[in-house]
């Protein structure tokens, strides 16, 4: 390594000549990749509708059959209310899709709706925005990857018994390509996913045009209508507000795009606003038209059978291949669903981290210029409810869409409050916020109203949603929510404290240490007490050995050996009848503290055995680890580790 001054006096900026070693890491996941490559990693807008838009493309995949799962309460009739349904659902995307392509152009340094709540609504609106969005994520990759699952077990029934593992082991496949970075997963994601758009697209157009013609005919042989709770006779408000609600669920990810506008090449908010409004078109025309063909053919919501499945075959007339790619790329879009939760949830977690309201550690981008904690913080949680709800799209949808919807909520209030403080400053003024530049804008009023009217349809799905889906699990993300926005305010408490005790404003320096007081513990006399001896004569001339005697016998042999090896260090021998180990050590030095003076420090000097196998390592006692927990609160100690190797 080649050391080089700066311009500093006694300063020195060591340079690296090479890049680190070859590892299994980098085997699986790539090579390290240098800082200055950040830029050469962002993606285009083709990439970017890949990564970004896969959450919200896949979820015409289970939002038309949420529909019909609801209103088959009320039998097959009301499954005629499902394209009226979907109709008002595409109404509200279209405001939603237009508030955050407005979000792109005011906040290009991404964070979406926890941003935008940040800078104009306060601190606990945006904590709330950032627990609704990261539960979302969760849910996200646990509803969509499980919804693949579903696919698959469609084509090959004899694989329902294992949809939980094969869920888990999809979701450690993309994680493991997220850790290969944004560029790389995002293009080994785009050719699938613009596989899955053309083979929708061309089932949706051929079912029209056969429907047009009178040729489309019912679903053969659909599986049998079945509800979880005794059927109702009418058509209840109460029963379609359910149904919209579970149908909204075709509305999450539009979100990402918003939270993630960094991954995009510059100009970053224009391409980020262009795959905006790219995905907001595809979207709807996809679920208008499978929630149309469904209708048309008579298609029953099922866990054995997805609506897709059955729209597919009734389409292309029977299992053919055309049939089993459309099944296999609605399976590995809904995967990829995930992509874009890997891709976002880390971005907005290292952004919380930032602000103080996460572990600083999600800041770090790992080798490959990703946020790799994050990334596995989500993999983590998302395995655990697939386990918890047994990979069931059904199960997990009540707990879907609330966190999502109230992000919208937040998110458009914060907007439509930015445009009354833009609308009140004058023509050509402009004041710089945080993450922001505000400027006077003459259609400030126009823009305040439509996201004003956009934040109050939210309200009205996220009421709605929490008030039909409440008993069915809703309650959980109802609870968690305000218990993780209390984590994120402890959090942010410890470290704006830390900053306050760290801070060297009014700082007065301390007396220098003029005392080291060592204490050696010693099990033996052997090479390794010797070595720890040794190390101690270098920082100290006051050290004490403690030994701790539970055998006379014991006590007498090591005596006359240290009278031997020890140096004329004095020993002190602490006798423990019921036979503790560490507990009387931390007596002594508990004692030592009361007299220490405030010049004085004490070092506890542990000789440490390190064995060259991984396993021989739990043969010795842990001693160094039990003295650090017992002494960690302890002001004025110091705990030492002298390895000695072992062969």
């Amino acid at each position: 390594m080649e050391i080089q001054e700066t311009e500093a006096p006694g300063v020195f900026h060591p340079k690296p000549r090479s890049a680190p070693p070859s590892s299994w890491q980098s085997w699986l996941i790539g090579r390290p990749l240098p800082t200055a490559d950040a830029p050469h990693e962002t993606i285009g807008k083709l990439v970017g509708l890949a990564v970004f838009a896969s959450d919200a493309l896949s979820s015409t995949a289970y939002a038309t059959q949420e529909i019909l799962v609801i209103l088959a309460l009320a039998g097959a009739a009301a499954f005629d209310y499902a394209f009226p349904i979907s109709i008002a659902i595409v109404v509200l995307m279209v405001i939603v899709v237009l508030s955050y392509e407005q979000t792109v152009h005011a906040y290009p340094s991404g964070g979406g709706a926890y941003i935008v709540a940040r800078e104009n609504l306060g601190e606990i609106p945006a904590q709330t925005a950032g627990a609704a969005l990261l539960t979302d994520y969760i849910l996200t990759v646990a509803v969509s990857i499980s919804s693949g699952v579903a696919q698959i077990v469609s084509a090959l029934p004899e694989l329902f018994p294992y949809r939980v593992e094969i869920a888990l082991a999809l979701v450690l496949l993309v994680m493991v390509v997220n850790l290969r970075g944004v560029r790389e997963s995002g293009i080994a994601f785009a050719i699938p996913a613009y596989i899955f758009l053309g083979m929708m697209l061309l089932t949706v157009a051929a079912g029209l045009a056969r429907s047009a013609f009178g040729g489309l005919g019912i679903v053969v042989s659909p599986p049998e209508l079945s509800t979880t709770t005794t059927t109702l006779t009418l058509v209840t408000p109460f029963l379609l507000l359910h149904a919209f609600s579970s149908g909204t669920s075709a509305m999450t990810g539009i979100e990402a795009i918003a939270n993630g506008i960094t991954a995009f090449k510059e100009p970053r908010s224009r391409n980020a606003g262009i795959v905006l409004v790219w995905m907001g078109a595809i979207l709807a025309v996809l679920f208008l038209g499978i929630t149309f063909l469904a209708g048309r053919i008579g298609a029953i919501p099922s866990e054995q059978e997805t609506v897709i499945s059955q729209i597919a075959r009734t389409v292309f007339n029977g299992t053919g291949m055309l049939y089993l790619v459309v099944v296999a790329m609605t399976a590995v879009i809904l995967v990829m669903a995930a992509n874009t939760a890997f891709a976002g949830f880390p971005r907005l977690a290292a952004i919380l981290a930032k602000d103080g309201f996460l572990p600083r550690q999600l800041t770090y981008r790992g080798s490959r210029l990703v946020y790799s904690k994050g990334i596995i913080s989500l993999a983590l949680m998302a395995g655990l409810l697939i386990i918890l709800f047994d990979a069931s799209v059904t199960r997990m949808i009540p707990l879907y869409a609330i966190g999502v919807f109230l992000s919208f909520t937040l998110s458009q209030l914060g907007m439509a409050y930015r445009w009354w403080k833009s609308g009140h400053l004058s023509p050509g003024d402009e004041r710089a916020e945080t993450s922001s530049l505000l400027r006077h804008d003459d259609r400030w009023l126009v823009k305040m109203i439509a996201n004003g009217i956009g934040a109050a349809l939210t309200a009205v799905v996220t009421l709605v949603f929490g008030i039909t889906k409440f008993p069915d699990g809703a309650y959980i993300v109802v609870i968690l929510i305000p218990l993780l926005v209390l984590a994120f305010s402890a959090i942010h408490r410890h470290y704006r404290n830390l900053a306050k005790q760290l801070s060297l404003e009014n700082y007065h320096y301390l007396p220098r240490i003029s005392r080291q007081r060592v204490i050696i513990p010693i099990s033996g006399v052997h090479q390794g007490t010797l070595a720890g001896l040794r190390f101690a004569r270098s920082i100290s001339d006051d050290i004490t050995a403690v030994f701790i005697s539970m055998e006379p016998e014991e006590a007498d042999k090591l005596q006359a050996k240290w009278n031997l090896w020890g140096e004329g260090i004095r020993l002190v021998m602490l006798d423990s009848p019921y036979r503790l180990l560490v507990e009387p050590i931390l007596e002594y030095i508990e004692g030592l503290c009361k007299i220490r003076q405030p010049n004085e420090v004490i070092i506890v000097v542990v000789p440490q055995f390190v064995s060259h196998s991984w396993w021989t390592g739990i043969l010795h006692n842990q001693t160094a680890f039990m003295l650090r927990l017992g002494l960690l609160l302890r002001p004025g100690v110091v705990i030492i580790e002298v390895p000695y190797q072992l062969a």
